[in-house]
This record gives C-alpha cells, structure tokens and sequence, in this order.
C-alpha cells in the first residue's frame, strides 16, 4: 500500500462527508484539539495510546494518521518498535497484522 496516496484518497473522501455534515465536523476537531493538548501527558504518547487503539481496531485510516502524527512529532523507529510490541502482546495475531502495517507507514513517512 502506498500510505501517502491512501490518506490522500481518505482525506478527500472525509472532505465530502465534512460538506454534508459540518457540525459533526466541528465537534470532532474540538474534541481533538482538547484530547491532543499536553498535559501530564505529552503529544507524543497521546499519539501513541492512539496508534494503540487504531492497531486494536484495525483502522487504516486511524493507522496512517497517527503514525503521520508520530512520525511529524519525532518518534523513532525504536520507540514505535516498542509500543507495536505492547500492542501485540496486548491484541494477539491481528494486532500484530496490523501492527506491521503501522511500521510499514511509520518507514514510508520517515523516507518522505
């Protein structure tokens, strides 16, 4: 998979759907901004958790965002390495399919 043509494709399909339903939109990149502040947490490992989630869930989309995020905020192929172990000892086989996926991104994202 190319990830920078599938979020691409992802982000005009999300800019239709952002036409039809604005207030949803609104709510959503509020809550986002809220959820992404630091805090006692930095930016960094909320993206992680996140990444967490988007593997469990096996969200492509999620995947390739916040592995965009983790890649702009500095995040080392180490320190992705890692979280993808957890995640797998957490989620089993399929985590770990789809955390393969999220070091596929994190490379591509990296070489850009």
């Amino acid at each position: 998979m190319n990830w920078t043509t599938f979020l691409a494709d992802t982000m005009g399909r999300i800019g239709t759907l952002s036409k039809q339903a604005p207030g949803m939109f609104d709510g959503f990149n509020t809550m986002s901004q809220a959820a992404k502040r630091n805090g006692a947490l930095d930016e960094k490992t909320k993206e992680l958790i996140a990444l967490g989630i988007a593997v469990s869930t096996r969200c492509d989309s999620c995947i390739g965002f916040h592995v965009q995020s983790l890649v702009r905020l500095g995040t080392t192929r180490q320190e992705l390495c890692e979280a993808l172990e957890m995640i797998g000892y957490m989620g089993g086989g399929p985590a770990i399919a789809y955390g393969a996926k999220a070091l596929e991104a994190f490379d591509e994202f990296s070489a850009a």
